[in-house]
């Protein structure tokens, strides 16, 4: 998997707390723009010490993407048979996964362009899909990003976003619905959670939190 791709996949859950009043596309472009000029002006000190890297993304990211939604449609009929309780802590640790494998990933970002498409939407569409690419410093061809929108209560919120042609939402679908159907839901959960704890300290985490596939892998 080429490295840029979690870097760029990352930068989308940035959204600034006024995103609800803009487009989509702008939404994204915000993102974008403030995570790299965080990342430039302090990229040396959050690699000594990742506790700051990830103060920086609890305090800049996840504001108006919908891990609610999302986890919904990963786990499928699992998550129609849980209760309140696992859905929640199912929504928290799979927040929390892909907070730490993106977080580092932002280190290894290097001035690659980001280039936005043209956007079109019309006032009263209920989703949106943002278009962009990656100009690989490397001459290689661009790296296709797509971020899935959807308005509620006049707020855009990302439910999913592909990068070339692999959807985050179904990568992860295809591995935790298949491992909640074999071990059950509760031993997913305590694995992930597991594997969250032991980055938090620094510890090497076991597989049970990656999911297999180009969207979920680490670089």
């Amino acid at each position: 998997m080429n490295r840029i791709i979690p870097v760029i996949l990352f930068l989308v859950l940035a959204f600034p707390a006024q995103a609800a009043e803009l487009a989509p596309d702008q939404i994204a472009r915000n993102a974008t723009d403030k995570i790299v000029a965080l990342l430039k002006a302090n990229k040396a000190e959050y690699g000594r010490d990742h506790k700051k890297l990830y103060a920086m993304v609890d305090e800049h990211v996840l504001t108006h993407f919908d891990f609610r939604a999302m986890s919904r449609t990963v786990l499928g009929r699992h998550w129609r048979a849980a209760s309140e309780d696992q859905r929640a802590r199912f929504v928290a640790e799979f927040r929390d996964l892909l907070v730490r494998t993106y977080a580092t990933a932002l280190l290894k970002y290097n001035d690659e362009e980001i280039v936005y498409l043209p956007f079109h939407a019309s006032p009263d569409d209920r989703t949106a899909t943002v278009r962009s690419e990656v100009r690989r410093k490397d001459g290689g061809p661009p790296i296709a990003i797509q971020y899935g929108f959807y308005r509620t209560d006049n707020t855009w919120k990302v439910y999913d976003v592909t990068i070339e042609g692999a959807s985050l939402v179904s990568t992860y679908q295809t591995t935790y619905a298949t491992r909640a159907q074999k071990e059950g839901l509760d031993a997913l959960i305590a694995s992930l959670a597991q594997d969250n704890k032991a980055a938090a300290t620094g510890k090497t985490a076991s597989n049970g939190g990656k999911a297999d596939g180009k969207a979920g892998a680490t670089p």
